[in-house]
């Protein structure tokens, strides 16, 4: 098939243009010394590579380095996204949203040692689903009351319980890009009233992981974080106080060096965050790719604020019959004098009443005039709702939960917004349980095993030859709730029913411990039981039965 040709008027085919000065030079340089310059679209086959469109002519980003990209850059954006999270009500809200769909007010340990993968280890029979139970419902107790200990010795500067280090630490991931958690080893904190362990954590501010001097990045240190050559982290390089912080400034010139597991294999540094690429070692936080945007939104609510201030002010003037050209006239000759006491007799003379309140009147000829500034432009909260869409699209999060809007929703929209909102959000906190959460867990428990907290079956490997097996939990966190009760709740029945779920599953959704939930059904059955009444019917197609002695004649 031959190729369409445009001619001119001769007749004669065209020949494309080739590009010109710099634009051809650089076209050159791509195709290599002594070749010849084919046609446009031979040298782009891809319009993506194309600079001679206007849409891709100043468009020239570099290739680099997720490290070049990030850590040179890092305190401006970070710096930015700080103000923005401090000062814009919708980043705010943002965040809040997120921490309450994910860490929320408590995360509560869900022990489950890998039994299987131990007894398959060790050879040892002993670690069984007994074991496991036992070994669960004992680290979970001895957790709790580390965890919420009322003197708060998990916390260095006994401030906060491990819940609210696990919130700030995801707020700093959120905001910052990383979450940063030192563990401290404090045997001085134990005895009488004190510490029942030595393990204590701090919540770093991931500003002050840095490079000691502030020095760019070489081959073994990347923003604070010092790797070997196949880029594992070994240390972390930490300033002693903030760079601005002036009460500090001989500590804010001093950088720790700490190891990422001392020499017997206790982990000293949790250092969290998304990677996008590979080979990166410091993260961006949620607002980095809608910052622009953000402030673009401030900036018009500013306008749009005068603009709506100045439509909201209006002024009145009189229009008169009185010639100006006469004014000279009528100050010699007592002309405007007359026509003033005219108009002052017209409106004492003659008052307009409305429901007994008096109304301006004018005198002949006479007419008010109001001038107000229109507002030309009404599409503010569709331009606003959009900006803030592309911001619930890039934190994976429905705009509804973004603007607390729901007045355009129903059931369906609501449901589908919620669980393709979960999905992220369940993601989030999969990842931050896996990076900061469960790491934490596994830090305090190599000291409850080493203290002999735990029960073990003789011969059992020693905490850091199994750490792995011994340290796997889940975590239960933030209810999933519905959206219709009643609904949800009887296709949770029919996924049990049929294989589909567990009882553990549907309460865990719902921020439940399955086990409490049992104990407590038992115990309301023996009160019911108690006080002579019948079990009612939401104990069970049959409970009522259940519930009384074969022998026994049923209550009336």
């Amino acid at each position: 098939m031959v190729a369409p040709m445009i001619l001119d008027s001769t007749g004669n085919p065209i020949a494309p243009a080739a590009p010109t000065g710099a634009a051809y030079g650089r076209a050159r340089a791509d195709l290599g010394p002594g070749a010849a310059l084919a046609p446009y679209s031979s040298v782009f086959p891809y319009e993506a590579s194309s600079w001679q469109t206007q849409e891709m002519g100043d468009w020239l980003p570099w290739i680099r380095s997720p490290d070049a990209e990030i850590n040179q850059f890092r305190d401006r954006m970070v710096a930015r996204s700080r103000d923005l999270a401090r000062n814009d009500g919708w980043a705010a809200g943002g965040i809040t949203r997120i921490l309450d769909n994910t860490v929320g007010a408590s995360m509560r340990l869900a022990a489950n040692p890998d039994y299987r993968a131990l007894a398959a280890l060790t050879g040892n029979s002993k670690f069984d689903a007994v074991w496991a139970e036992e070994f669960r419902r004992a680290a979970e107790g001895l957790w709790r009351g580390y965890a919420d200990d009322i003197g708060r010795y998990n916390d260095v500067s006994r401030q906060l319980t491990v819940s609210q280090q696990l919130r700030l630490a995801l707020r700093h991931k959120l905001i910052d890009g990383d979450s940063l958690v030192v563990a401290y080893w404090l045997p001085e904190r134990i005895g009488r009233g004190g510490a029942r362990y030595a393990t204590s954590f701090m919540v770093v501010d991931p500003d002050r992981l840095s490079n000691p001097y502030q020095m760019v990045d070489t081959k073994y240190l990347r923003g604070g974080v010092e790797i070997d050559d196949y880029g594992v982290p070994v240390a972390y390089h930490i300033r002693k106080a903030h760079q601005n912080d002036w009460y500090n400034s001989v500590e804010s010139m001093q950088w720790e060096r700490v190891e990422r597991e001392d020499e017997d294999g206790w982990l000293r540094v949790i250092h969290d965050f998304e990677r996008d690429r590979a080979g990166q070692n410091r993260g961006i936080g949620v607002f980095i790719p809608v910052l622009a945007r953000f402030k673009m939104l401030a900036r018009y609510y500013g306008v749009e604020l005068q603009a709506a201030t100045i439509a909201a002010t209006f002024g009145t003037y009189v229009t008169s019959p009185y010639d100006p050209e006469q004014v000279d006239d009528a100050l010699s000759d007592g002309e405007l004098s007359n026509y003033q006491q005219l108009r002052s007799d017209w409106a004492s003379e003659r008052p307009a009443m409305l429901n007994g309140a008096r109304i301006p009147t004018l005198a002949p000829g006479e007419t008010i005039t109001s001038v107000g500034a229109a507002h030309p432009h009404n599409g503010f909260g569709e331009f606003a709702h959009e900006m803030l869409r592309t911001f619930a699209a890039a934190s994976g999060v429905s705009a509804e939960q973004i603007t607390q809007d729901w007045s355009k929703t129903n059931y369906s929209s609501a449901r589908a917004a919620l669980l393709e909102s979960w999905k992220t959000l369940t993601r989030r906190n999969t990842e931050f349980k896996i990076g900061t959460a469960t790491p934490m867990y596994a830090c305090w428990l190599h000291e409850a095993m080493d203290r002999r907290d735990l029960p073990l079956p003789r011969n059992a490997p020693d905490f850091l030859d199994a750490r792995t097996q011994y340290s796997r939990c889940d975590w239960l966190g933030v209810a999933r709730g519905w959206v219709d009760p009643v609904k949800e709740k009887q296709g949770a029945i029919l996924g049990m029913d049929g294989c589909l779920s567990t009882l553990k599953r549907e309460c865990a959704e719902q921020s439940l411990d399955y086990e409490e939930v049992i104990q407590q059904r038992g115990a309301e059955k023996r009160l019911f039981e108690e006080a002579g009444l019948p079990p009612p019917k939401w104990f069970g197609d049959g409970a009522a039965d259940a519930a009384q002695p074969p022998d026994e004649p049923q209550p009336q």
